[in-house]
């Protein structure tokens, strides 16, 4: 039995299913008055003591006294059992869990606000512009990005420091659960730490947030992305919700559109529109690659995301300065463990058998959409609970197993069959075909087909093409395979190689193919990552040539 150690630093937000900022489909996947702004030489961030104040809070919640394990009460073949309350001291702080309740609705703010944000508006607020200027200066001498004072973004600054001053006095308690695991991820793949400001226009820091087009997480992966960079979707997991993985995700795919464009505003451009119409803003402003000289020709939406994020940066850098009180908690972290799971097993027989509630399981595994851990063979599914929760547990496996499959088989409903969604096919609209129809011959919803294909409506028109991940395959289709097995190996005709081109991706390319996948192009060319060069020839086919 393998278990993984890992502090927690922050709990990970439930949330509901509410709006958040989306990735685009592309070529790629009350305010408060009066406050005075400081002088210039005023400001003075000494980052060093405030570190070393944060490893000094740290110190003095360190347990007094060793938390023992809860005796060992559950017995294999027992059919009655008796767990003790955990300690008190361990308990899962409920005020806590109201502030990230209570910030669930900021969801939907923070996306009205990025979508339709009038960047040239001017809004008041008692902001010396030279101090402003200075304090730019400061920021873009020690950030990668591009951090230039011009009216457009102290209007954004204005703006979020006048509508949204209470949304961003919450994100900044909010982020002492979130910032110190994105730091951690975000420095693995040496990418700049200020990227932990993206998730707050994303999502507001919801795990569970879910945009008007399906883009899931903290992180607003569309369901194509997060496939590109190994985020399992299927029944009962949604690893775009993961903090770990989907920040992990977030990170390689931000570290390649800097590759692509060799600047970090161009690639959050491109991370919220797409790199292509970041191209196309490009060529349409006449070649100009600064994002204020591009900002004109991008989408809407992307035109106020990146004043956004630089904003968010600022407010974030000088809350003191602007009158924000930082409310530290007196225990920010919560320690947790994780076990790979041996068999399906439900929140519910979790929280009576370790004695942790299902509010509480459901802020630590968020990834688990049906409070299921599903047992599939070659995955490593991990349940993440509290230290003193896991020792019980471990302790326990054995017998615990054995209780759940005897409730199991005991059920008079069986849990929903698990769904392994990796192969795409692309379905082409023929006439009389409505998205009830198709969605019942592949067996899946509605909504799942315009979630992958960025539909806002029940239109369809005749000859679109539709990204479809099929539960079933038609029988009509099914009795002809034989006749099209041939079809992946020739990939029309003449076409068995495709020679990798500057820009392409696995996903780009199975795109290209109907009926192959990314989990084809892997297998039959031995690629175990998302990485190709260009040049590279890329078998199409499970052929030996």
């Amino acid at each position: 039995m393998k278990t993984s150690r890992y502090i927690l630093l922050g709990v990970l937000s439930m949330g509901f299913l509410v709006t958040g900022v989306a990735q685009e489909f592309d070529s790629i996947p009350t305010a408060k008055k009066g406050l005075n702004a400081p002088k210039l030489q005023e400001i003075s961030v000494d980052t060093t003591a405030m570190d070393m104040e944060g490893v000094e809070q740290m110190e003095t919640m360190e347990a007094q006294d060793d938390i023992q394990d809860n005796p060992l009460l559950l017995v294999k073949g027992q059919k009655k059992y008796d767990l003790k309350d955990r300690p008190e001291t361990a308990k899962f702080d409920s005020l806590w869990m109201k502030e990230l309740y209570d910030s669930s609705s900021l969801f939907d703010s923070i996306y009205q606000d990025i979508t339709s944000l009038e960047i040239d508006s001017v809004y008041h607020f008692n902001v010396d512009t030279d101090t402003l200027k200075a304090r730019l200066k400061l920021l873009n001498q020690k950030t990668p990005f591009n951090i230039v004072y011009n009216p457009s973004l102290e209007n954004v600054i204005r703006y979020f420091l006048t509508r949204k001053r209470d949304m961003m006095s919450r994100m900044l308690t909010i982020s002492q659960f979130y910032f110190p695991l994105f730091e951690q991820e975000l420095d693995n793949q040496n990418v700049p730490l200020e990227l932990k400001y993206l998730a707050i226009v994303e999502s507001a820091l919801n795990p569970r947030a879910r945009s008007r087009v399906g883009a899931t997480g903290l992180w607003q992966f569309m369901y194509g992305t997060g496939k590109m960079y190994d985020l399992d979707v299927s029944s009962y997991v949604d690893e775009r919700s993961d903090p770990i993985n989907s920040t992990k995700a977030a990170s390689l795919y931000l570290k390649k559109l800097h590759d692509i464009f060799n600047d970090w505003d161009l690639a959050l451009a491109a991370y919220n529109s797409g790199p292509g119409n970041v191209n196309k803003a490009i060529r349409r402003s006449g070649g100009y690659k600064n994002y204020w000289n591009i900002r004109r020709n991008l989408p809407r939406e992307t035109a106020g995301y990146v004043p956004a994020f630089l904003a968010t940066m600022y407010i974030f850098e000088y809350a003191e300065e602007h009158g924000f009180t930082r409310q530290v908690k007196d225990r920010p972290y919560f320690e947790t463990d994780t076990i790979h799971v041996k068999s399906t097993i439900t929140f519910n027989q979790i929280s009576e058998l370790v004695d942790v509630s299902e509010e509480e399981l459901m802020f630590l595994n968020p990834a688990y959409k049906l409070k299921v851990i599903p047992y599939v063979k070659d995955k490593n599914y991990a349940l993440r609970l509290p230290v003193d929760a896991l020792g019980k547990f471990v302790a326990n496996e054995e017998a615990i197993y054995a209780h759940v499959q005897n409730q199991l088989k005991s059920k008079e409903e069986p849990l929903p069959q698990i769904v392994q969604s990796k192969d795409q096919i692309t379905y082409k609209v023929r006439s009389g075909d409505f998205l009830g129809k198709i969605a019942e011959r592949y067996g899946v919803g509605v909504s799942q087909i315009k979630n992958w294909n960025g539909l806002r409506s029940n239109n369809l028109r005749i000859g679109q093409r539709l990204t479809i991940y099929p539960r079933k395959i038609p029988s009509s289709i099914s009795s002809t395979n034989a006749s099209k097995s041939s079809t992946n190996s020739v990939a029309a005709a003449g076409t068995k190689v495709h020679t990798v081109k500057s820009g392409d991706s696995l996903w780009t390319i199975s795109k290209k193919y109907p009926g192959i996948s990314i989990d084809n192009l892997r297998k039959w060319n031995g690629i175990s990552g998302n990485d190709i060069k260009p040049g590279t020839k890329l078998k199409l086919c499970d052929c030996s040539s």
